[in-house]
């Protein structure tokens, strides 16, 4: 099975900025955690720090901004997952320990593989 590259961060240094290539293109992403009700957000800026899409919530297997049409938006998508399926939301305790933001730039083709030998 093909693997997935990942956005790597400090859970700790929340609310947390950084800038991240895709798709040739540079974006600013800033990730923000809300401790009442346990679940993160994710801000979208171009590189000139205009705001493309803010206050995105990551929602477990769930590519961001899949209802929002905006050709300012990277592509491939970016979706929080457990690849060992055993998370059912996406908490404080489980980010960045098994759950992760992923960039979705495995093709299914890629992915389906290795299921020939079962």
């Amino acid at each position: 099975m093909a693997s997935r590259d990942y956005i790597p961060f400090d859970k700790e240094d929340i609310p947390q900025q950084f800038e991240f290539d895709l798709a040739d293109d540079t974006f600013i992403l800033r990730i923000n955690y809300n401790q009442t009700d346990d679940s993160f957000s994710l801000d979208l800026y171009d590189q000139d720090m205009e705001p493309i899409v803010l206050g995105e919530k990551l929602i477990l297997n769930v590519p961001l901004w899949e209802d929002i049409v905006n050709e300012k938006l990277p592509a491939p998508s970016l979706i929080p997952m457990d690849e060992s399926n055993t998370e059912t939301r996406v908490t404080y305790e489980n980010f960045m320990q098994t759950v992760f933001l992923y960039i979705d730039d495995v093709s299914d083709d890629a992915e389906g593989e290795d299921d020939g030998d079962e």
